[in-house]
This record gives structure tokens, C-alpha cells and sequence, in this order.
């Protein structure tokens, strides 16, 4: 009896920032990898994840949003979104449901003619509208590109999401896989557990504020019953560092219990967290800070 072939490839989630890539990101792999806020741009590395099933593999990149760049962080955020675009083998557009399609998702249009990739349309948050809605939305949309699928999902509630997978592999290649099948992704547990302090952050936070504060994990010991993690939140101005901290340290309390709760679960162990705050002024104009904080990749490792 002949093996069945396995389709195996590169997926890329894009869209303009806070559509929702993360979430419809964790909610495929069915566990949080990609941290999710409402405040935008909240992605600002390549984040792999990986979706293995009896048809074959998908590999996911989700990537920063793409947007104009205003310093070095965002400069290095569009790099890695227009870069990924031409190395996947599938492309998947997130945008919310509506008749008007602005600016930013012009300049999208613009990149995805471009390349020569096939490009699923995903139309997100259709819990949000009315179901009759969403038909004169895609016909919105099919007139301005010419796109290989359109699919209508809810990634909050997970609506559709299986028509979405099987749309995908149908634009995949036959081959082996690149993982094996419990990797779920590539980033190391000292950049989610970064991530998962940060996001805690976010949304704890002003609004002002959350763009201009990074992690950085100090050490992380792993001991007989418990992980003990000291970890670092850098923001740009000594005003800043005092919101964070909050009246007698309570503000940097909440972040810290939110955070411990989730890398408890991400780390399967009881984890005792210490957090910190520094300021380091314009840390995302330097291009060695960005690099300490993971952000500035060397260009050929895209």
C-alpha cells in the first residue's frame, strides 16, 4: 500500500496591525504562543509555530504588521514583514469585516502585487457583524485583488477555522516535514516567557507607554519544584518607570501575578517571578539595544 504524500510548507499571516494575526495565530495551534493586545504592533519578531495534522504541516510566520516606520524598531518590524512575504509558500491577508478599504490596506495591496504568491484572503471578526454582511464585504475585496480563496473566520471563537487549514494545504507542496510533530514552535522559552511578561504589561499599562518598553529575562533557574525567573522591564523615560512600578510597587504587582500565571502554564511548574524596571533612553533608536533584546536580526538569517 502506497504512503500517503504529506503537504508541507510556509504560511505568513500579514495584515495591518491589531487585525488580529495573533490571536487567529494561537487559536490555530490551540495553544498561546504570539501575544495578543489591543494595543497595535504588538508583534515584533518572526514568530514560527508550527501545525501538524494527518494531511501534512503547515509553518507559520507571523509576522510584525505592516505599517510606515517611524524609528530603528519599526524600521526592522517592515523588514521582516515585506522579507517574509517572498519566502512563504502561501500567504494569508487577515482584515475586519467592512465595505471601506483605507490606506493601510492599499499600501498592502500594493506589496502583495508584488510577489508572486498565492494569497488567502481572511476576512476575521465576523462574529462582529451580521452573517448577510459579509457577502457584499468580500465582493468589496474581490475587486481589488485577485486572491486564490476568501475565507470569513472568527479567530476569537474559532469560526471556520478549519476551512481556513483546509484551504491552506491545498496550496502546499508535497515533501517531508520540517518538524517533527509535537513542535509547536521555534522560539526559545526565555522569548515567550519575555513575551508573555510583556504582553501582561500592555495591558496594565497607559497607553502611551506600552511602545516603549521591552523585557529582557536576567536568569531563569530551573530547580527541583519551581522556576525562578528575575526578568527586566526597560522603558524610555524616567516618568514611565514610575507609572510601571505604580503606588508602592503595586502597579509592577499586577503585571508580575499576571505573567507568573501564564508562564506557570507555558513552564508546566510552579515559577517564582522577580521583575524589575530600568530606563534606557530611546532604546528603540539603538541599534545595539534592539539587537540585546533580540530584535535586530542579522539580515541573511531571512
Amino acid at each position: 500500500m502506497m504512503e500517503k504524500q504529506l503537504r508541507t510548507g510556509f504560511a505568513t499571516l500579514i495584515g495591518r496591525p491589531n487585525v488580529g494575526k495573533s490571536t487567529l495565530m494561537n487559536q490555530l495551534i490551540g495553544q498561546k504562543i504570539a501575544i495578543t493586545s489591543n494595543k497595535p504592533q504588538t508583534t515584533r519578531n518572526r514568530i514560527q509555530t508550527v501545525y501538524t495534522c494527518e494531511e501534512g504541516q503547515i509553518v507559520f510566520l507571523d509576522t510584525p504588521g505592516i505599517h510606515k516606520a517611524k524609528n530603528k524598531l519599526g524600521d526592522y518590524m517592515v523588514n521582516v514583514a515585506s522579507k517574509t512575504l517572498k519566502e512563504v509558500d502561501v500567504i494569508l491577508w487577515l482584515v475586519e469585516p467592512g465595505n471601506f478599504i483605507g490606506a493601510g490596506d492599499k499600501h498592502i495591496i500594493g506589496q502583495l502585487q508584488k510577489v508572486n504568491v498565492p494569497v488567502i484572503l481572511v476576512i476575521n471578526k465576523i462574529d462582529t457583524v451580521k452573517r448577510e454582511e459579509v457577502f457584499s464585504f468580500i465582493d468589496t475585496y474581490r475587486k481589488e485583488f485577485d486572491f486564490a480563496e476568501i475565507v470569513p473566520v472568527s479567530a476569537k471563537k474559532g469560526e471556520n477555522t478549519d476551512e481556513l487549514i483546509s484551504c491552506i494545504f491545498k496550496y502546499l507542496p508535497y515533501g517531508p516535514m520540517f518538524y517533527d510533530e509535537d513542535t509547536i514552535t521555534d522560539q526559545p522559552q526565555r522569548q515567550i516567557v519575555a513575551e508573555l511578561i510583556r504582553e501582561k504589561a500592555l495591558h496594565a499599562l497607559d497607553e502611551e507607554i506600552p511602545h516603549g518598553i521591552a523585557v529582557s529575562i536576567d536568569s531563569m533557574k530551573f530547580k527541583k519544584k519551581i522556576v525562578e525567573i528575575q526578568a527586566t522591564i526597560i522603558c524610555e523615560k524616567e516618568s514611565h518607570k514610575g507609572i510601571i512600578i505604580g503606588k508602592g510597587g503595586a502597579m509592577l504587582k499586577k503585571i508580575g501575578s499576571n505573567a507568573r500565571y501564564e508562564i506557570e502554564e507555558l513552564l508546566e511548574s510552579q515559577v517564582n517571578l522577580q521583575l524589575w524596571v530600568k530606563v534606557k533612553k530611546d532604546w528603540r533608536d539603538s541599534d545595539f539595544l534592539l539587537k540585546n533584546f533580540g530584535y535586530n536580526k542579522n539580515e541573511e538569517e531571512f
